[in-house]
């Protein structure tokens, strides 16, 4: 099966389980609020991660797989809803259709946040695996998704640390803001598949040099939105487009680095490829 293949049967895998989370949502109303953000589009990349970590480790993709992978998503899902409201980055848009909080009013969208953000951890206790992964999925996503990952990285994105303008600084956001979520798809794909300390080690180190990739890449394929004084700390703004470029690479050639020493990593090797090389 082609890297084309496996990503877009994934992808049909998690959206299939994402759509019936929330069907004993009430009222109806807002189970129909509660699937809008997951019916908007994505290229569900961190579910990707997830399961290109078990695919790599040998586990073979079952429904627990998928729940493990749409958990992350979930957690993704959530941050774009809140990202998108008044009190934060006051989007009127997300893929090219209405916020949710325009789509529907501002105490939905943040409702519909909470909802999302709580599936993500009830999802992972309702699989076949054992106890003892669950417990450690559990804590696993929120120490990614929390205050020492993804919201410890957002809070400083919106100046609570004061300006960002080291790069040092701003790599701390992003390892926390985007990489914390990247890091931690990956590793609890290796979790879900029993990886060893030792593998988990060397695909946690893999997670962390795409999870800054990722950023990067953003960075240059926004630099025109973000160029303005008002618009979020960026590597572009800090060391350059060529630069930034250059970080990039070398942390793919870090990561490809890591996947040779595993016989099953193609998946992994075509998703920090995409990472890097990607154009939107």
């Amino acid at each position: 099966m082609t890297f084309e293949e496996w990503s877009a049967s994934s992808r049909k895998s998690v959206d299939a389980r994402l759509q019936t989370r929330f069907d004993d949502a009430w009222p109806p109303q807002f189970r129909e609020a509660t699937l809008y953000p997951l019916q908007t589009g994505g290229k569900r990349i961190r579910p990707l991660f997830s399961l290109a970590a078990m695919d790599t480790l040998g586990r073979p993709q079952s429904a627990d797989c998928v729940s493990v992978a749409a958990s992350v998503e979930l957690i993704h899902t959530y941050s774009l809803v809140h990202d998108d409201m008044p009190c934060m980055d006051d989007d009127d848009e997300r893929r090219g259709k209405p916020s949710v909080h325009k789509r529907f009013d501002e105490p939905a969208a943040l409702l519909v946040g909470d909802a999302l953000l709580t599936e993500a951890f009830r999802i992972l206790t309702t699989t076949g695996l054992s106890p003892t992964t669950q417990v450690r999925l559990v804590a696993e996503l929120a120490n990614g998704a929390g205050h020492v990952g993804m919201i410890g990285g957002q809070a400083a994105d919106i100046g609570m640390g004061g300006p960002v303008t080291e790069i040092d600084a701003l790599m701390q956001l992003h390892n926390g803001k985007t990489g914390a979520l990247i890091r931690t798809s990956v590793r609890m794909g290796a979790i879900t598949a029993g990886a060893t300390d030792a593998e988990l080690s060397r695909l946690t180190a893999y997670g962390e040099a795409i999870g800054l990739a990722f950023q990067m890449a953003d960075d240059i394929l926004d630099k025109d939105e973000d160029a303005g004084d008002d618009g979020p700390p960026s590597y572009v703004k800090l060391i350059g487009e060529e630069e930034t470029r250059r970080r990039a690479r070398q942390l793919l050639d870090e990561a490809l680095s890591i996947c040779d020493t595993f016989s099953g990593a193609r998946h992994l090797i075509s998703l920090a490829r995409f990472t890097v090389d990607r154009d939107y």
